[in-house]
C-alpha cells in the first residue's frame, strides 16, 4: 500500500475510484491489463489520500444531483479500507449533499457501512452490485482466493435485501471449461432469486484476455488446473474475447429464468435502472446518463 495525492476523483461520467490496484488475487481480473498502464506493482495498492477533499468540492460544484457510482476499476471495499475508511467518508460526503449511489464489491464489508446506504436509500437510490461468478465454494476459492466466498456474498444479498436495498449481480466472468455449466448457473440464479435482485448484468458466457491479464490468467491456470492453459490456447489463441462453446444454451437458460422471475436481464436495462437518479422526496425520477 502507498499514498498518492491526485487532481481529480470524479470523472465525466459521475464514477469514482479510490483505490488503484487490488488484494482480492482473482485469477480473471482485467484491471491488471498492461492497457490501464499502471505504474506500481497490482497488489501494492495505491490509497487516494485526498479523494475525499475533491469529492466534496465535485459534488458543491454539481449544478444537478445524480447517482455516483464507484468499484468500475477497483473494490472500494479491500481489507485496507477498514483503516483507510476511504469509502466511508465519501458515502458520508454522498449522502449529506443528496446525491445517489451505486457500488460493486466481492466483499461483506459492504455492511459496515449499512446506516450510511440506508439514509442514502431514504432520500433518493442506494444500489448495492455484487459480483458472483461461481456456485462451487472450492472453485471459487481458487479463482477470487481473497475475498469472502460466494455463499457469504449471497448472505449479503439477503441482508440488503431486508433492510430494502435494491440490489444488482454481476455474472460475469464465467470461465471456459471451469465454471460454464448449467449447474453453476442455476445456483447462482438460485441467490439472486432468493435475495430478490432487481436485475442482473451478464455480458454472454466467457471471459475478455489481454496483455498483462492473460499472463496472470495463464499462470493461475497453470498452477490450479494442470493443462488448462494449453486448451485455453488451442481453442482461443490470442482473441481478446474467450467465449464458452456453451455460450448459446447458457444464455437461453439465463434470460429465460430471470424472465419467469421478473429480474431485468439486458444490460441496456439494469444500467438504465442504475443510472435513474430518484428524488423519493419528490417521487420523481430522471435518467442523467
Amino acid at each position: 500500500m502507498h499514498y498518492k495525492e491526485v487532481k481529480g476523483i470524479l470523472s465525466a461520467k459521475n464514477g469514482i475510484n479510490l483505490y488503484r490496484g487490488c488484494t482480492h488475487g482473482c485469477i480473471y481480473c482485467d484491471s491488471r491489463s498492461a492497457c490501464y498502464r499502471m505504474d506500481h506493482d497490482f497488489e501494492d495498492v495505491e490509497v487516494k489520500r485526498n479523494a475525499p477533499a475533491l469529492l466534496e468540492d465535485a459534488l458543491r460544484r454539481k449544478r444537478n444531483r445524480c447517482m455516483i457510482g464507484t468499484g468500475a476499476m477497483c473494490d472500494p471495499y479491500l481489507p485496507l479500507e477498514k483503516t483507510e475508511l476511504l469509502t466511508r467518508r465519501c458515502l458520508e460526503l454522498i449522502c449529506r449533499y443528496g446525491f445517489g449511489f451505486s457500488v460493486i464489491t466481492k466483499s461483506d464489508l459492504v455492511l459496515r457501512d449499512l446506516d450510511l446506504l440506508k439514509r442514502i436509500n431514504e432520500k433518493t437510490k442506494c444500489v448495492v452490485q455484487m459480483t458472483l461468478t461461481t456456485y462451487e465454494e472450492d472453485v471459487c476459492r481458487i479463482l477470487e482466493p481473497n475475498v469472502c466466498v460466494t455463499a457469504r456474498r449471497a448472505e449479503v444479498l439477503n441482508i440488503l435485501r431486508d433492510e430494502g436495498i435494491p440490489t444488482v449481480v454481476w455474472l460475469c466472468p464465467i470461465l471456459p471449461f471451469i465454471n460454464d455449466t448449467e449447474e453453476n448457473l442455476k445456483g447462482i440464479l438460485q441467490y439472486c432469486f432468493e435475495a430478490k435482485v432487481k436485475g442482473i448484468i451478464c455480458f454472454g458466457m466467457g471471459v475478455t484476455l489481454r496483455e498483462g491479464d492473460r499472463e496472470y490468467f495463464y499462470k493461475k491456470l497453470d498452477q490450479h488446473f494442470p493443462g488448462m492453459k494449453e486448451r485455453y490456447i488451442r481453442t482461443f489463441g490470442n482473441s481478446y474475447s474467450c467465449g464458452s462453446p456453451k455460450h448459446a444454451s447458457l444464455m437461453k437458460l439465463f434470460h429465460a429464468e430471470c424472465e419467469k422471475q421478473g429480474v431485468l436481464h439486458s444490460p441496456d436495462a439494469v444500467f438504465a435502472y442504475l443510472n435513474g437518479f430518484e428524488d423519493k422526496q419528490s417521487g420523481k425520477q430522471m435518467t442523467l446518463f
